[in-house]
């Protein structure tokens, strides 16, 4: 632990640059470059609010939020959602991404799954904005009383879980996608399916008990439930917020181990 501490030290440097330099890549050639951060989601919670709202927001509520607008709903769970996915298939790529650097120079190879989960992290963390400006315009219309607590303030934690989730899950993906390219496809495929077990665009409490089990065994549900309650001004649902943290850090141990005992052969592979 020492060792790796020092080392962090020593090339907390060169993860700086890597995050800005894939911060950068992700918006060059665009006009608007970093607004799209602010841009993009406001465009997606209006059109799931639109698509949706018909169908689910007037016609149903889930009974741990109720009062709540549909469209800042969806805004939250469609926020911490496009952070796992673009963080986990950043990491996923990243050791592909800079082979030629791995070849040339020796580097802590994590480093490189870290700077880009990193990236989006901050990326994420300013698109947050958006949520707060969506909710202050609820309050200052009157559509919304939001209740000021210090439940609020215990949003961060979901959030902190949110990235050692990702963290582990990419450092699995940065592994298991060097000796097979193929984990590229079928991981669009599950996050395709991790997206509609999220309950980011519809109320969990409108479906079957057994539904509801299903759906509450994606980690990635609990987290955004517990920040939509703690962002709400609601106490955690602690039986979520346990499993959630036990399976992140538990994700996170597996990532690293796997990630560690193949790292060595990584030059063989790409």
């Amino acid at each position: 632990m020492k060792q790796f501490i020092l080392n962090f030290k020593r090339y907390s440097y060169l993860l700086g640059q890597l995050v800005k330099k894939n911060i950068k890549l992700r918006y060059r050639r665009s006009y608007l470059g970093i607004l799209w951060t602010l841009i993009e989601p406001l465009l997606t919670m209006i059109v799931l609010s639109v698509v949706f709202g018909s169908l689910l927001g007037r016609n149903s509520r889930d009974a741990a939020f109720d009062g709540v607008p549909f469209p800042v709903y969806v805004l939250t769970g469609r926020l911490l959602y496009s952070f796992f996915s673009s963080a986990t298939n950043s990491a996923m790529k990243s050791i592909r991404t800079n082979s030629a650097m791995i070849k040339k120079v020796y580097v802590p190879k994590y480093i490189y799954p870290l700077s880009g989960i990193l990236a989006n992290f901050a990326i994420f963390l300013i698109s947050l904005v958006v949520l707060l400006c969506v909710m202050v315009f609820f309050v200052m219309t009157g559509s919304y009383k939001a209740p000021l607590n210090g439940f609020m303030l215990m949003s961060v934690l979901p959030l902190l879980n949110l990235f050692v989730l990702a963290m582990g899950v990419g450092m699995i993906l940065a592994t298991l996608c060097v000796f097979f390219r193929d984990i590229e496809y079928l991981w669009s495929v599950m996050l395709m399916l991790i997206m509609y077990c999220s309950a980011i665009f519809y109320f969990v409490d409108s479906m079957s008990g057994e539904t509801q089990r299903l759906i509450k065994l994606n980690p990635l549900f609990g987290v955004i439930h517990n920040f939509r309650r703690a962002f709400f001004g609601q106490p955690y649902d602690m039986t979520l917020f346990i499993y959630t943290s036990v399976f992140a850090i538990l994700t996170l141990l597996v990532g690293m181990f796997v990630f560690y005992r193949k790292q060595d052969s990584f030059i063989l592979n790409i």
